[in-house]
């Protein structure tokens, strides 16, 4: 019992430090959880879940900006367009992953699929990183909604896990000529409205299987992934400002093929 709430605070942890981060939060725990042969409760209700601990981390650090468009909405010509940004973000995910659910949850969900997209996605950021130059736009709040859709069907490739949703709208946002800052920013916004949505559908899925067992493994799941993953977005934009993305796509692949061997060798 014991050792189970360590694993629940352990995966707490990877998905606080990996969520908003170009690493895959979900091939993260995939992988771990395989490795550990944590048993949470049925449904994958806790993986599920610790996701909102993970995310309600931005909406507490953004909190200021979040609450003046929502206060501005109609009025305010800056919340307008933020808001409209992230809806034509969020909107490629929500179409495709309400169709393709049930396919990527049955078939993809492997640590095979995981390692090789940790590997394959580690490539190509050290490409584009070593590729794209500054960048001209600066700031979310210069984004065009045609940039925001373009970006959103960017992040509909996370659907893959191993891909890393905050990878595919960072280095989307990049490859559209977004500086390293303000591609990070428009990530954490972007990952309200998916995750929620997202977390949403999968808990109606699984509705079936929401009781309180597990309840506490859950909670401790949960509050861990929040204070870390608060820890992670006060301190990412600056530390991508400052070294870029190299270190993440060299992580991945270290983390893919590492476990490529284990998978080989089990």
């Amino acid at each position: 019992m014991v050792t189970d709430y360590l694993d629940a605070a352990f995966l707490g942890v990877v998905e606080g430090l990996t969520e908003f981060l170009p690493v895959s939060s979900t091939g993260h725990l995939i992988l771990l959880i395989d490795l550990l042969g944590f048993r949470g409760p049925p449904g994958k209700v806790f993986e599920i879940v610790i996701q909102l601990g993970a995310i309600l981390a931005v909406c507490v650090v953004y909190w200021p900006r979040f609450w003046s468009t929502l206060i501005g909405l109609g009025r305010d010509e800056r919340a307008n367009r933020f808001t409209l940004n992230l809806l034509f973000g969020v909107f490629p995910a929500l179409v495709l992953g309400a169709l393709l659910h049930d396919f990527i949850k049955n078939v993809l969900f492997n640590p095979w699929v995981v390692s090789v997209a940790l590997v394959v996605g580690g490539v190509v950021i050290l490409i584009v990183e070593r590729v794209i130059g500054r960048g001209e736009v600066a700031s979310v709040d210069d984004f065009k909604f045609r940039m925001s859709l373009k970006i959103g069907l960017l992040q509909c490739l996370a659907m893959i896990p191993g891909v890393s949703r905050s990878g595919a709208t960072i280095i989307g946002a990049r490859l559209l000529g977004v500086q390293r800052a303000a591609a990070a920013e428009f990530s954490f916004f972007l990952a309200v409205p998916t995750m929620v949505a997202a977390t949403a559908y999968d808990l109606f899925k699984n509705r079936h299987d929401l009781t309180l067992d597990g309840a506490g493994l859950i909670a401790v799941g949960f509050v861990v992934a929040f204070i870390c993953a608060a820890l992670v977005v006060r301190t990412a934009v600056a530390f991508i400002t400052r070294y870029g993305f190299m270190p993440f796509g060299w992580y991945r692949i270290a983390v893919g093929l590492v476990m490529l061997v284990v998978l080989v060798l089990r």
